[in-house]
């Protein structure tokens, strides 16, 4: 053994050792036929020898009968508890949605690998799940998340008694970079809009002039418009909630208001589909794949990059340059912090620069 690996591990008491992972020290202690693996929470060594004894104690103490089942529970068994876990305490549906299709592709890979076990669910494991998203060409964000929902299964799995140990407890998980967001400018928007589909442009300028989401104009009804007061209100509905679940408020400028004003008050929803087979009468919502790909024809024909959600972008960055407070901003668009808003600055940086050089030229 090398005198580096020795330096970061060291026999404790009769049935432990303590070792370095990363910069913080673990138990790893033989016991009762089981291997019991615990992070001791300090960067200390001299902290982590003593934690180490008192925990040595606890396990010394016990009776050896195991805690847990006998048989292994699988990963498809816990997968399902969960998500039922996630209906019993009403998460959002779009999220229960999201938790069973990353469950599933976790499921289908480990049973490609010959895996079946929950505590098989250990580092080695989610490096090679990495490494297999990545070839399906996921991004870093979402890889990120759905390694998330794997730690949640085998936290609720623990809580549940399924398993004795998580094998991805202390596992260090970085936030993917985020790079700088597509956003456009005040003259870019207009050119979109001249360039897009005639039934897409109130839309599009909807979401340009209010910073909303897809998926709140889609679930916008009259009942959410109040001309009185010249505000779109944005708030849960039906099976359908906002990211946050929280209601705000957003002013109509003169253009939303027109806008607004021109749509059609036959049907529940301010925005509907055009007229189809299945839905003759017209009176279902818009669909958000049918608007992207509207959308993504039209940046082919004007040469810019970006989706949906780079109005509301474009909103918040054209907000900061006009000098409204960050406040004033997150009470239009909702859930942002200040972290998030530095994604948005560089039109602001823009700005600058170019009121510097007319300044001096």
């Amino acid at each position: 053994m090398s005198q580096q690996v020795k330096n970061k591990s060291e026999k404790i008491g009769e049935i432990s050792t303590i070792y370095k992972r990363g910069k913080t020290w673990w138990l790893n202690a033989q016991y009762g036929g089981k291997q019991v693996r615990k992070s001791l929470k300090t960067r200390n060594k001299k902290q982590a020898r003593a934690k180490a004894i008192l925990l040595e104690r606890e396990l010394l103490q016990e009776p050896t009968a195991p805690k847990v089942p006998l048989i292994p529970v699988t990963i498809e068994t816990a997968a399902d508890d969960l998500i039922r876990s996630c209906e019993a305490e009403e998460l959002r549906p779009k999220t229960i949605t999201k938790y069973r299709q990353v469950l599933d592709t976790v499921t289908s890979f480990a049973e490609d690998n010959d895996i079946d076990d929950l505590t098989q669910l250990d580092p080695k494991f989610v490096d090679r799940y990495k490494q297999y998203r990545k070839g399906q060409e996921a991004k870093p964000k979402t890889i990120h998340n759905e390694v998330g929902i794997i730690r949640r299964l085998l936290h609720f799995a623990k809580t549940r008694r399924m398993i004795a140990e998580d094998p991805l407890e202390g596992l260090r998980l970085p936030k993917p970079k985020t790079g700088i967001q597509p956003c456009w400018s005040k003259s870019d928007i207009e050119k979109i809009l001249e360039n897009a589909f005639p039934g897409h442009q109130a839309i599009f300028t909807l979401l340009a002039e209010t910073g909303m989401r897809i998926g709140e104009l889609m679930w916008l009804t009259w009942e959410d418009i109040d001309m009185e007061q010249n505000l779109i209100h944005i708030r849960p509905k039906d099976n359908w909630t906002t990211k946050t679940g929280n209601v705000r408020a957003i002013p109509m400028s003169a253009r939303t208001r027109e806008i607004i004003l021109a749509q059609e008050k036959n049907h529940r929803w301010v925005f509907t589909a055009r007229a189809s087979i299945k839905y003759p009468k017209g009176d279902h919502q818009v669909s958000e794949r049918r608007l992207l790909e509207s959308l993504k024809r039209t940046l082919k024909k004007t040469g810019l990059d970006g989706h949906l959600h780079t109005f509301r972008h474009s909103f918040i960055s054209r907000a900061i340059v006009e000098g409204i407070p960050e406040a004033v901003i997150r009470d239009w668009v909702g859930h942002v912090d200040r972290k998030t808003l530095q994604h948005y600055t560089h039109i602001a940086d823009q700005a600058s620069q170019a009121a510097m050089k007319k300044l001096n030229p």
